[in-house]
Protein backbone atom coordinates (compact mmCIF):
# COMPACT_ATOMS: atom_id res chain seq x y z
CA UNK A 1 0.00 0.00 0.00
CA UNK A 2 1.09 3.54 -0.83
CA UNK A 3 1.22 5.84 2.41
CA UNK A 4 -1.24 8.00 1.27
CA UNK A 5 -3.69 4.65 1.35
CA UNK A 6 -5.48 3.34 3.92
CA UNK A 7 -8.41 0.52 4.48
CA UNK A 8 -12.01 1.31 3.76
CA UNK A 9 -12.21 -0.15 7.28
CA UNK A 10 -9.87 2.27 9.39
CA UNK A 11 -11.28 5.37 6.44
CA UNK A 12 -14.93 4.53 7.71
CA UNK A 13 -13.38 4.45 11.23
CA UNK A 14 -12.38 8.38 11.59
CA UNK A 15 -15.02 9.19 9.75
CA UNK A 16 -17.31 7.90 12.76
CA UNK A 17 -15.13 9.30 15.53
CA UNK A 18 -13.62 12.46 13.54
CA UNK A 19 -16.11 14.99 12.83
CA UNK A 20 -12.89 17.01 10.73
CA UNK A 21 -12.45 14.52 8.30
CA UNK A 22 -14.67 14.38 4.87
CA UNK A 23 -15.10 11.59 1.96
CA UNK A 24 -14.55 13.10 -0.94
CA UNK A 25 -15.62 10.46 -3.94
CA UNK A 26 -13.89 10.96 -7.07
CA UNK A 27 -15.84 8.77 -9.66
CA UNK A 28 -18.28 10.16 -12.59
CA UNK A 29 -21.54 11.13 -12.23
CA UNK A 30 -22.62 7.78 -13.87
CA UNK A 31 -20.85 5.68 -11.27
CA UNK A 32 -22.46 7.62 -8.92
CA UNK A 33 -25.77 7.23 -9.85
CA UNK A 34 -25.52 3.79 -11.48
CA UNK A 35 -23.22 1.95 -8.97
CA UNK A 36 -23.78 2.99 -5.77
CA UNK A 37 -21.56 5.48 -3.16
CA UNK A 38 -21.48 5.62 0.56
CA UNK A 39 -23.44 6.41 3.15
CA UNK A 40 -21.90 8.48 5.47
CA UNK A 41 -25.03 10.41 6.76
CA UNK A 42 -24.56 8.35 10.49
CA UNK A 43 -21.78 10.60 10.72
CA UNK A 44 -23.42 14.11 10.81
CA UNK A 45 -21.55 14.67 7.35
CA UNK A 46 -22.15 14.11 3.52
CA UNK A 47 -19.93 12.85 0.91
CA UNK A 48 -18.20 15.67 -1.35
CA UNK A 49 -18.68 14.85 -5.29
CA UNK A 50 -16.04 15.87 -7.60
CA UNK A 51 -15.13 14.22 -10.58
CA UNK A 52 -11.62 13.52 -10.92
CA UNK A 53 -11.96 12.68 -14.52
CA UNK A 54 -15.20 13.63 -16.78
CA UNK A 55 -17.05 12.20 -18.65
CA UNK A 56 -17.71 10.97 -21.66
CA UNK A 57 -14.24 10.98 -22.68
CA UNK A 58 -12.48 10.96 -19.16
CA UNK A 59 -10.33 14.11 -19.63
CA UNK A 60 -8.84 15.40 -16.26
CA UNK A 61 -11.09 17.66 -14.73
CA UNK A 62 -9.26 20.89 -14.81
CA UNK A 63 -11.36 22.14 -12.06
CA UNK A 64 -10.65 19.65 -9.35
CA UNK A 65 -8.62 21.42 -7.33
CA UNK A 66 -10.54 24.77 -7.00
CA UNK A 67 -13.45 22.58 -6.78
CA UNK A 68 -12.39 20.90 -3.84
CA UNK A 69 -10.87 23.90 -2.35
CA UNK A 70 -14.41 25.25 -2.42
CA UNK A 71 -16.10 22.31 -0.66
CA UNK A 72 -14.11 22.15 2.09
CA UNK A 73 -12.39 23.35 5.01
CA UNK A 74 -8.41 23.99 5.92
CA UNK A 75 -8.53 21.65 8.77
CA UNK A 76 -10.65 18.80 7.15
CA UNK A 77 -8.20 15.55 6.69
CA UNK A 78 -9.65 14.28 3.07
CA UNK A 79 -10.33 10.62 2.22
CA UNK A 80 -11.00 10.23 -1.37
CA UNK A 81 -12.50 7.41 -3.10
CA UNK A 82 -13.21 6.04 -6.45
CA UNK A 83 -13.94 2.84 -8.25
CA UNK A 84 -10.75 0.63 -7.51
CA UNK A 85 -8.03 3.20 -6.09
CA UNK A 86 -6.79 4.48 -8.86
CA UNK A 87 -8.16 8.01 -9.49
CA UNK A 88 -8.48 8.25 -5.80
CA UNK A 89 -4.40 7.93 -5.10
CA UNK A 90 -3.61 10.55 -7.94
CA UNK A 91 -6.78 13.35 -6.35
CA UNK A 92 -5.01 12.42 -3.00
CA UNK A 93 -1.34 13.15 -4.08
CA UNK A 94 -2.34 16.58 -6.68
CA UNK A 95 -4.60 17.92 -3.30
CA UNK A 96 -1.60 17.47 -0.78
CA UNK A 97 0.40 18.92 -3.54
CA UNK A 98 -1.23 21.99 -4.12
CA UNK A 99 -1.57 21.66 -0.23
CA UNK A 100 -5.10 21.19 0.55
CA UNK A 101 -5.00 19.66 4.48
CA UNK A 102 -4.01 16.44 5.29
CA UNK A 103 -5.17 13.93 2.46
CA UNK A 104 -5.57 10.06 2.14
CA UNK A 105 -6.69 7.35 -0.61
CA UNK A 106 -9.10 4.24 -0.06
CA UNK A 107 -7.02 1.45 -0.95
CA UNK A 108 -9.85 -0.76 -3.03
CA UNK A 109 -12.02 2.23 -3.86
CA UNK A 110 -16.17 1.43 -3.80
CA UNK A 111 -15.54 -1.73 -5.83
CA UNK A 112 -12.49 -3.07 -5.86
CA UNK A 113 -10.78 -4.50 -8.47
CA UNK A 114 -12.10 -7.18 -10.84
CA UNK A 115 -11.92 -10.68 -9.39
CA UNK A 116 -11.77 -13.68 -11.50
CA UNK A 117 -14.95 -13.64 -12.99
CA UNK A 118 -14.30 -10.38 -14.42
CA UNK A 119 -16.92 -8.79 -11.42
CA UNK A 120 -15.91 -6.04 -8.78
CA UNK A 121 -16.70 -5.85 -5.52
CA UNK A 122 -15.83 -9.51 -4.61
CA UNK A 123 -12.11 -8.78 -3.32
CA UNK A 124 -12.01 -5.89 -1.76
CA UNK A 125 -13.29 -2.34 -1.17
CA UNK A 126 -15.71 -0.09 0.35
CA UNK A 127 -18.82 -2.54 -0.71
CA UNK A 128 -17.02 -5.42 0.26
CA UNK A 129 -16.16 -4.90 3.51
CA UNK A 130 -20.01 -3.96 4.16
CA UNK A 131 -19.43 -0.67 4.57
CA UNK A 132 -22.74 1.48 4.49
CA UNK A 133 -23.50 2.35 1.36
CA UNK A 134 -26.88 3.55 -1.08
CA UNK A 135 -27.80 3.52 -4.58
CA UNK A 136 -30.13 6.64 -5.18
Amino acid sequence: MDELELSPQQAWDTLVRSPSTRLVDVRTEAEWKYVGEPDVKSTGRDIIKISWHLSPDMRLNPEFLDQLRGAVGADDTLFFICRSGGRSLAAAKAAKGAGIGECYSIAGGFEGDLDENGRRGKKAGWKYQGLPWLQT
